[in-house]
């Protein structure tokens, strides 16, 4: 994939994560700082003093957003959401329907707002963003961390405080089945989709679906992927899942079979789906438009498939 990246604060066009073998290899996100309450960290937990910035096309974003919403802090942490289609200098804000203009720092492309928070910054510019208002800093790059943190340290602000997904009892499960589901499915998909090289490409599909034919058999035993309730590890798969037929399955070669073609795993995106806010922040639209028009390398005239037709309904 050949994106751009900020080097030393300046923006540059060309980019790759490609290894000389054609495998396609995600570099680290380098922001990992933590929100605490109580305040241990230098970044306390308050409300009104946080903002995310994600892409509703994004898995990894798609993350954030989920539990921001799940957990009733839409009027806690603020949003906004870029263009769906990366220009040629990466995430954009615009007009776009349900996208929202940059009313935090008043930036046109996301790459300014790394830079006002590291101005010699060097690495990618990825979403989702966590930005602290007061320091003019961003806290946080890495979904995972913050998904923990949507989850536990703002529960005194929360509409559902209740709503634990990481529960303590069983955080060992879930960080290792993350570690599981990672490489092999939530990377998995684009280790196939960007592969250059067909070894690099088979590979990583083959390791795609054993995995998937692996949890499709253990959703067959219990209702989610860590037993009987639903954990942060559910809806790291949830966004790769909900994007595996959309664009996965098509433009990224994926397509052994499809989810829909998996009796477990289709009814376990659908429950999940179903779960009260879920679909609101699901947009069809923006996925495909992600890859089938900011893909130029795999998708160059840009033209954006009107399937699948898709029922999310039990």
């Amino acid at each position: 994939m050949a994106l751009g990246q900020l080097v030393n604060g300046v923006w540059q066009k060309d980019w790759t994560e490609h290894n000389e073998q054609g495998q396609f290899q995600r570099m680290s996100t380098q922001f990992r700082d933590w929100i605490t309450a109580p305040d241990t960290s230098g970044f306390p937990a308050e409300s009104g003093r946080y903002h995310l910035y994600v892409s509703l096309g994004c898995p990894w974003a798609h993350r954030t957003v989920l539990l921001r919403t799940l957990k009733g802090l839409e009027s806690v942490i603020g949003l906004s959401i870029v263009n769906p289609v990366i220009s040629e200098y990466g995430w954009q804000f615009s007009s776009y329907s349900g996208c929202t203009l940059d009313e935090v720092n008043h930036c046109d492309y996301l790459w300014q707002v790394y830079v006002k928070a590291q101005p010699s910054y060097t690495g990618r510019v990825t979403v989702p963003v966590l930005w602290d208002k007061q320091t003019q800093t961003i806290v946080n790059n890495e979904s995972r961390q913050i998904i923990q943190m949507l989850n536990g340290e703002f529960n005194q602000f929360a509409t559902y405080p209740e709503r634990d997904f990481y529960p303590q009892p069983l955080r060992t499960q879930i960080d290792a089945t993350l570690d599981a589901i990672y490489q092999p499915i939530n990377n998995g998909v684009y280790r196939a989709g960007f592969a250059t090289v067909q070894t690099a490409y088979e590979q990583a599909v083959k390791e795609l679906f054993v995995a998937l034919d692996y949890w499709e058999q253990i959703l067959a035993q219990q209702p989610y992927l860590c037993g009987h309730e639903i954990t942060l590890v559910d809806w790291c798969l949830f966004t790769t899942l909900f994007r595996f037929d959309l664009a996965y399955h098509g433009l990224f070669k994926c397509n052994i079979k499809r989810l829909v073609d998996y009796p477990n795993l289709w009814r376990y995106l659908r429950v999940l789906y179903q779960q009260p806010g879920v679909k609101e922040v699901c947009s069809p639209d923006h996925v495909k438009r992600l890859y089938y028009a900011g893909l130029l390398e795999l998708n160059p005239n840009q033209i954006i498939p009107i399937g699948p037709v898709l029922d999310y309904s039990l």
